[in-house]
Order: structure tokens, then sequence, then C-alpha cells
């Protein structure tokens, strides 16, 4: 019987998926001290205090983990799997430490400072945090790209929250697997098996190491320019003052270019009731739903002509003309016309805004879509659970999924007519497939939306039956298909008062759609009967 390889007594395959998760933690760790600045330029010095000590605890753990095992083999894809789901779920759970120990170490009399003035209410959501069921969704939520949030009145957060949630989802819209293998991975090393483990199979440079390092390159530039636009547009439209503009720019830049739809307002991008806010808004929201490859292609060639090559990008176009079109109709059809909308342009503006808001998984809302008709948040909900490219920032099934499912079930049809010898070759994109390797795409793309629709109607029957009777099956399939989508917009279900048990199953929700349901149940699988075939 051969012995199995162990690593300071532990087995080695446990070994390398501890060693790489430490990684990520200690990324983490990394962010968290650098938020120490962010919370001492506004002198809120309990918040500062939270990020040194719960950056303390995530440098411990993940330096430990990484050191100890140090010698680990590299990983495989089996490994590649485990880590990602498992690198998510524990930089969300260590992510939740500034949210929990803010809100207890902050004073009660400190913590109402944080509340506007003359705001209609007198507490600061930061208490909600206290309740580790709620920071634990907060961070998943950030770190996701979901968007769906505890705090009911993000405004009266203390600015070094309102950063961190900000830039979890900046982080966490490109990946933390990518941004640890940029910074820390080793050429050659594996890398290329974390990457692709996380859902993301676009390379740009032959080194991956190169390839995300070109992705955070243009991902940084992106963001500049979406803060200076926005900083525009929120001056000409707020009478702010400069700082409170640029920081609402900067926030809002961060969470829209990842799709992942954090504010800082209290009712998203409806605070500004903007026609100027909401059409910046629009393209930034559409960068982040476009292939990487895509944007880089365009930027070194200069010729934008790449992006109506791409199968992906000409079908986010297609699918933003019609889906606008049929929201629109659809809500000026709407019996409830007078309480969800002030006039027809309204109608064409919130339908704009809402389903490029839904497809790009961004999560902004503009408008009240809880009281808009069963058949507009139907149309909504489709967005969500479809999502966009692959190889961008989205959350969702991807469109070359929904592509290659369509593509395959005409070249099934195709067939029949076709004599048992003839050969069917099939293009998607610029690949031309022969019958394995169609076969081969169409059940990877069958089973995973298979599996993600039938999650998503399993959550939905629960949550209908948990939420209380003021909200209809609509309702609570708008919900998950916004969690799982990790997108953002609400019905009006979630919140601090939402049942545990649907706020604890919105986690899974969360999770899975982030790492497209497969890596998550290698790890479920492994947890419970370990890695070996």
């Amino acid at each position: 019987m051969r012995r199995r390889r162990t690593v300071r007594g532990v087995p080695a395959d446990l070994a390398t998926i501890l060693r790489d998760v430490g990684a990520l933690v200690l990324m983490q760790a990394g962010l968290m001290t650098l938020s120490i600045g962010v919370a001492a330029v506004f002198r809120e010095w309990y918040v500062a205090l939270a990020f040194l000590l719960a950056g303390g605890v995530t440098a411990l753990f993940g330096g430990v983990a990484r050191q100890l095992f140090a010698e680990a083999p590299d990983p495989q894809m089996k490994h590649g799997m485990v880590i990602a789901a498992g690198g998510w779920f524990a930089t969300a759970t260590f992510g939740m430490l500034p949210f929990v120990l803010s809100a207890y170490l902050i004073p009660p009399d400190v913590m109402a400072t944080f509340v506007p003035a003359g705001a209609e209410y007198a507490e600061s959501s930061l208490r909600y945090f206290r309740n580790p069921l709620h920071a634990f969704f907060e961070s998943m939520s950030g770190w996701t790209g979901s968007g769906l949030t505890m705090a009911i009145h993000e405004p009266s957060l203390p600015h070094g929250i309102q950063w961190w949630r900000s830039l979890i989802q900046w982080v966490g819209g490109v990946g933390v697997i990518v941004l640890t293998t940029a910074i820390l991975a080793r050429p050659g090393s594996g890398s290329y098996t974390l990457y692709q483990a996380e859902t993301r199979e676009e390379r740009i440079h032959p080194s991956i190491i190169h390839t995300v390092q070109t992705v955070w390159k243009i991902f940084a530039g992106y963001t500049v320019l979406a803060v200076l636009a926005l900083f525009v547009a929120i001056s000409l439209s707020e009478p702010l003052s400069t700082g409170t503009a640029f920081w609402q720019a900067l926030n809002h830049a961060m969470t829209g270019l990842s799709t992942g739809g954090f504010s800082v307002t209290d009712n998203s991008i409806a605070t500004y009731d903007s026609t100027l806010v909401e059409t910046v808004l629009l393209p930034i929201m559409a960068l982040g739903a476009i292939a990487f490859p895509i944007h880089y292609m365009v930027l070194t060639d200069r010729d934008p002509r790449a992006l109506f090559e791409d199968v992906q990008t000409k079908w986010l176009f297609v699918l933003f003309a019609v889906g606008v079109a049929a929201l629109t109709v659809q809500n000026l059809l709407t019996p409830q016309f007078g309480d969800a909308f002030v006039g027809e342009w309204d109608v064409f503006r919130d339908s704009t805004f809402q389903f490029v808001s839904a497809l790009t998984c961004t999560g902004f809302q503009s408008a009240p879509i809880g009281r808009w008709s069963a058949g507009g948040k139907l149309i909504v909900s489709f967005a969500m659970t479809l999502g966009g490219a692959a190889g961008s920032t989205v959350g969702g099934i991807k469109i070359i999924r929904g592509y290659t499912i369509g593509k395959g079930i005409r070249w099934q049809f195709s067939r029949v007519f076709l004599p048992a010898s003839a050969v069917v070759n099939v293009e998607i994109g610029d690949r031309l497939l022969d019958r394995e390797g169609m076969e081969r795409e169409f059940s990877e793309a069958a089973i995973v939306s298979v599996l993600w629709v039938l999650i998503l109607l399993a959550s939905s029957l629960v949550l209908v039956n948990l939420a209380g009777p003021s909200f209809s099956y609509a309702d609570a399939l708008f919900e998950v298909a916004s969690a799982q989508g990790n997108v953002g917009l609400s019905a009006g279900i979630t919140g601090p008062e939402m049942p545990a048990p649907a706020e604890a199953m919105f986690l899974f929700n969360m999770w899975i759609g982030r790492l497209e349901i497969i890596p998550v149940l290698v790890f479920l699988r492994s947890a419970l009967y370990g890695l070996d075939p």
C-alpha cells in the first residue's frame, strides 16, 4: 500500500489548499492595512482600530498557513477548484471582521454622529453589523460583487466602512484569485490552475501572470476615467461640496465598473434622480460586462471593430436593445403605472437603466422595482440570470453559455436531416468545432445552466414561503436571481429584518453564483469524501 505524501504531518492535498487559501487571506490583510489610512484621513479612529485588529488577525492566519505549508506541491485542477471555493468563503469570513469590530468598538454617541444632518432616521446602520450573520452577509455580498446589503442607510456608515464595502467589490469584481495570482504567484507554479478554477478562461498573454497584471492595468485605468466622469456628472446634478462629490464618484466608479452595485447614498442611484448621472453610468456598467481580452484588443490595436467581431459583445448589445424595448413596453402596459412611474419618459429612462444594470449584473437601482408588475420583474430576472460576457466582472450564467446552448440545439436538429456519415462542424465565435468538440462544449454549458436554474427555482420556492404574504413569487424569484446572479437589485425582501434562514440561504446563492456552481460542488464533495477519485 502506497503511503500518502504529507507536509508537516498534513496530507499533501490539504497542505496545498491551506497554503494557497492562506495567500488569499494574507492579501486581504494588506487591503485592511491600506484601509487604516482611509479611516485615519477622516479621523475615524475607532474604525482605524477595527481595521488594525482585523488585519492583524487575518495576517496571522494567512501568514501561518502560507509559511507552514510553503513546501506543499503545486495545485492541480482538483486543488484549484477547492482553493477557489474555499478561498472565496475564507475571504468573506475574514472580510466580515471590520464590520463586526467597528460596530462593537464605536460607542453609541460616536456612532450617532455618522447620521447625516437632517436625515429622517436617528441611528447609524452600522449597528446592524453587531449581528455576525449580517456582517458575514455584507462581506459575502461585497466580495462576490452581489450588492445586496444589510445597511439600509449607507450614508450613516463611517467613511472607512463605506470605503471597505467599495474596495472589496472593486477587488472581488476582477477576482481575488486573479489579484493574488498577479502579486504572489510564481511563473509556472500552478497559477493557471487557480485562474481557471475561478471560472476565468480568457488569456491575453501566454503567461498567466502577465495576463492578470494586464487585466489589472486596464481595470485601474478605466476606474480613473470613471471617477472623473462621475465627478463631473454628480457635481453638475447635485449641490454638493467638492469633497463629497469626489467621494461619491470614487465609490460609485469602483462599484459600477466592477459591476458590484454597493452605494454610499440612501436610495442607490435614485438619490440623484439625474438623467446625466444615469447616462454616464451606462457605459461604465457596460465596460464591466465586456470580456477583458476584448478591451485589450481595442486598446492595443486602437480598433473598435473588435467590439463587434466578438460574439459575446455583439450579443450583449443586441440584448441591451431588445431587453430595453421589451421592458419599456411591459412597463407602459402595467396596471401599476401611476404608482411606479411619473410619466412615459420615466418609463423609458427607468427601463433602460434597470435592464442595463441587471444584464451587466451591476445592481444600481434608479426606480422602485418593488412596485413594478410581475412581468417587469420577470424580464429583469431573466437579465440577471443570463448576465454579461464570460471573462468580465459579471455574474450570471454568461452570454457564451446561452449562445452555445442555442447553437447546440440547432446543431442537433440539423443532424437529424443529414446522413450518419456527414461531418457537421459548428462555428462558435472564432472557433470551429467538430462533433466531439461541440458535444463537449454543449454539455458543459448545459450542465452549468441546468444546475444554475434548478438552484434558482428551488431557492425561490424556499424564499416565497419565508418572506411572508406581502411578497409574491415574482418577488421571490427576482430576489434570488439577484443574489445568485451577483447583481444587487431588490424588490424589498433583503434587509436586516429578513428571516435568518433566508439570509443564510442567500450566502450560499451568492457564493455558488460567483463561482458558477462546479467549484463549490467539488469543494463540498472534497469536504465529505476527500480529493481521491
